[in-house]
């Protein structure tokens, strides 16, 4: 089946989906209503592994880290009220605020550091577990300080412990800045009345405000766009490149769209380095041969960028050299195209078979839509392919990542020796010792170096920037397009609750 004849099915059935009459939002005095696309689990843990896009947004209302992000995706408080970092960069100290747990105990910086500390663990499932080689130590200096002392500075440290995933869980409970309330499939999220207002009726009366509260369910797309084409929701968060069709088919307008600028990775990274996928010439002619640009037109939406290197080009600052062009980013998909078949011909000339590589990407209408194309750029080449489901047994997986920090450094740990990534020794230790850098000019060059023998290893096909996309209602005035893909709760009016 072609790409054109998949896209068209999807829509349909989107259409087919999505297709009850608007009968207007909500008023501007009842809860914020939010459709977020992914499962609700009231007591999501970040320590069991990743978060749904509706997880997260819960725990970031109702148990922020020691730092958060604003609505702009800038660093704001959390629960601690202010930081000072040492003239050595080593050394983050944070004052926590007066707060308490959902049970009414007082949070102590104790609990706070164990909790950090247990994110760090070697039992943790934690996403940004392996995030932080810098740490030493996190320890409570006093019932309200706590130290995050370093191996060497990472002043990008903040935007880390800032991400929904670094809250502050205790035991399923949170500390605020919201409190939450199962209500039927929904949570209602209430403002936590500020301890140290001068007027603690004023404080009450604010938090008790039925238009300070949000409402938040957790569902698949389809139905979370259908929420708010009928007046159900005044915004959708959590939508990714795989689900962008059902946007597309939902006739909602282009200007309640907002797609956020973000830098990170997407594409097909490789799982074994076995037959045809043993040699570096090899997974190389599979990148040279995919067709980008065409690729990501077959999504519709502008904002939507192709990506060859295998650093985010965005943060390319503070000390990290500009992102390796691989040596065919000059040629035109024509040439590219020849010279990869040039390579698969060489290969089949001595006799041996290509078996089909299975590709794991999301069974949704956007990863269907990859698939065709990638796949058929590879037959183009000579080389089969088969689809398998994202957690199946494959040869070269999705990776679809944020960068969840300015360290140039993210996307080549990410890159290098996980288990869904294949491991390069030369290259994995120029990434130690660039992490273990004090000097500046030794970190560049070291990163420059491992990128360099990453980019001749070619361990990942980048394919394009990370589709992140909300939907905003005009009461959703807080919600704004930001590099870090970041729509606090509290944070969607103008006022933050």
């Amino acid at each position: 089946m072609t790409a054109g004849r998949i896209g068209a099915r999807i829509l349909a059935a989107g259409l087919l989906a999505l297709s009850a009459t608007s009968c207007g939002l909500f008023g501007e005095r009842g809860p914020v209503r939010i459709a977020a696309i992914g499962p609700l689990y009231p007591a999501a843990n970040p320590i069991r592994g990743e978060l749904s896009a509706t997880n997260a947004a819960l725990l970031e209302a109702t148990a922020q880290g020691l730092v958060s992000y604003d609505s702009l995706g800038q660093i704001d408080v959390g629960l601690a009220e202010r930081w000072t970092v040492t003239a050595d960069g080593r050394s983050y100290i944070f004052r926590v605020r007066e707060a308490k747990w959902s049970n009414g105990d007082k949070v102590a910086a104790a609990e706070v550091a164990a909790i950090l500390r247990g994110y760090l663990g070697r039992r943790s499932k934690h996403v940004l577990k392996d995030d932080f080689p810098e740490v030493e130590t996190i320890k409570a200096m006093t019932d309200t300080v706590i130290e995050i002392r370093l191996s060497v500075p990472q002043p990008h440290l903040l935007e880390l412990l800032a991400q929904p995933s670094m809250a502050i869980v205790k035991r399923g409970m949170g500390w605020g800045p919201m409190r939450p309330k199962r209500i039927g499939a929904a949570m209602l999220l209430t403002p936590v009345p500020d301890p140290l207002a001068d007027d603690p009726e004023e404080a009450e009366a604010a938090a008790a405000d039925p238009a300070a509260s949000i409402e938040l369910v957790g569902t698949d797309a389809p139905r979370a766009l259908a929420r708010f084409k009928n007046g159900y929701a005044d915004g959708v968060l959590g939508g990714r490149f795989s689900t962008l069709p059902y946007f597309v088919a939902s006739n909602i307008g282009r200007s309640r769209l907002v797609v956020d600028p973000v830098p990170g990775l997407f594409g097909l990274s490789f799982v074994r380095a076995e037959g045809f996928l043993a040699t570096d010439a090899n997974r190389e002619a599979l990148s040279r041969a995919v067709r980008r640009q065409r690729l990501v037109d077959a999504f519709g939406l502008a904002e939507w960028q192709p990506q060859v290197t295998l650093r985010p080009a965005l943060y390319a600052r503070d000390g990290g050299p500009v992102p390796l062009l691989p040596a065919w980013a000059d040629y035109d998909d024509a040439s590219r195209v020849a010279q990869a078949k040039r390579v698969v011909d060489a290969w089949k000339a001595t006799g041996r078979e290509i078996e089909p590589l299975r590709i794991a990407v999301p069974d949704s209408p956007g990863g269907r839509i990859l698939y065709a194309y990638v796949a058929a750029d590879f037959e183009r080449i000579g080389v089969p392919s088969r689809r398998v489901a994202i957690d199946a047994e494959a040869d070269l997986t999705l990776i679809d990542e944020v960068t969840p920090n300015d360290d140039p450094l993210w996307g080549l740990r990410r890159l290098s020796c996980r288990t869904d990534t294949l491991c390069n020794g030369e290259a994995q230790r120029r990434i130690d010792e660039a992490t273990a850098a004090t000097s500046p000019t030794d970190r560049a060059r070291l990163i420059g170096e491992a990128e360099a023998i990453l980019g001749r290893y070619a361990p990942f096909i980048p394919l394009a920037t990370p589709l992140r996309w909300s939907v905003a209602s005009q009461r959703l005035s807080g919600l704004t397009a930001n590099a870090r893909a970041q729509h606090p709760l509290n944070h969607l009016r103008d006022t933050p609750n």
